[in-house]
């Protein structure tokens, strides 16, 4: 697990095995035996390794799904916490697959404007499966869209107390 970390924050700030050696104040060999999984780091290491990258360590809630009957034979999938998408990835430029928006010809979205994405999670929350909902939904975006949402009563009966929790912990 350590050695995919370090290969992903050194490829995501574009720097070398020694860049990030001599930042980090880690002999190159052994971040290269990191980094190949040769040798697991101590946590304080990885953090350390980590923050010279100006990169960290974050705890992120990993959602269970229940199936819900939304009427007339179909089911959807409703998550017990909420999770986060990476900014980058929360207000891009998506295209949604075939079976979560079937009716349009042109299924690309922009997920920074709010009406498009408003659409968009209404598609992927009726017809996705989890999958799917953890790549184009955030969360937080969840809870702000929820108003304005049109869904499913079942569904939307579903996700109710969990947008209800996340906006009472305030």
């Amino acid at each position: 697990m350590s050695a995919n970390l370090l290969t992903a924050a050194r490829n995501r700030v574009g720097i070398s095995k020694a860049e990030l050696a001599r930042r980090s104040g880690t002999s190159r060999s052994t971040l290269s035996a990191y980094e190949h999984g040769r040798v697991s780091p101590t946590l304080e290491t990885l953090e350390r390794v980590l923050s010279s990258t100006r990169q960290r360590l974050e705890l992120a809630p990993t959602p269970t799904w229940s199936e819900v009957d939304i009427g007339r034979g179909r089911v959807a999938f409703v998550a017990d916490v909420l999770w986060r998408l990476e900014a980058r990835a929360a207000v891009s430029r998506a295209e949604l697959p075939l079976h979560l928006e079937w009716s349009r010809s042109n299924r690309v979205v922009e997920l920074w404007d709010r009406r498009q994405r408003v659409r968009a999670y209404e598609a992927v929350l009726r017809e996705g499966r989890p999958v799917d909902i953890e790549r184009f939904v955030d969360g937080a975006l969840l809870v702000d869209a929820w108003d304005d949402l049109v869904l499913p009563m079942a569904l939307r009966a579903a996700w109710h107390p969990l947008i209800d929790a996340a906006r009472s912990d305030g």
